[in-house]
């Protein structure tokens, strides 16, 4: 697994989908990003299941987490015209040593940008980091009517290996999750 001072390599190709709207560039992220990141985020936190969190990051956070990413856990953006448009990171899948050959993936694409191809190119970028650095497998974790998301993962070789039930509570609801893994 790449160590703490390899730079990742992130692809730069524009999709089809994209071409009109302007180029995409993926890149990794920097403290400058924190603010649209946590906007993106915070959206997603408010209104949605795509992360179990309940509470908007503010500034400080999202700057302390992004310092935190390092070696292959870095996270990456996707930049279009001078703004962030989405971002992706990749976590250790537990904490015990023997699951460290797993990491799990996070993608978000700021809502007015969707079904554009931005997922996919930050989903397919953080899994070449991943099989850059080593990793065996990559694991997503995905709320059952998170449909968009299934829906990418599986178009980026991802297959459903389980579901989780009941184990999250949002908006006083109880929540599945799905199991994705890509074999790298």
């Amino acid at each position: 697994m790449e160590s703490d001072s390899a730079s990742p390599r992130v692809s730069s190709e524009p999709s089809a989908n994209l071409a009109a709207q302007g180029p995409i560039t993926l890149r990794p992220a920097t403290l400058a990003d924190a603010q649209p990141i946590a906007d993106i985020y915070n959206y997603e936190v408010e209104n949605t299941t795509a992360t179990m969190d309940l509470v908007p990051r503010a500034l400080s956070e999202q700057q302390d987490w992004l310092s935190a990413r390092s070696g292959a856990f870095v996270a990456i953006v996707a930049e279009m015209r001078g703004q962030i448009v989405g971002f992706a990171s990749l976590s250790p899948y537990k904490d015990r040593a023997a699951y460290r050959p797993t990491v799990e993936d996070s993608v978000y694409v700021r809502r007015d940008m969707g079904r554009r191809g931005i997922g996919k190119l930050l989903l397919t970028g953080v899994i070449d980091l991943a099989a850059s650095s080593g990793f065996h497998s990559v694991m997503a974790r995905i709320e059952t009517s998170g449909e968009a998301s299934r829906a990418l993962h599986t178009t980026c070789g991802f297959r459903e290996v389980g579901v989780e039930i009941e184990v999250g509570r949002k908006f006083n609801r109880w929540l599945d999750m799905v199991l994705m893994q890509k074999m790298l």
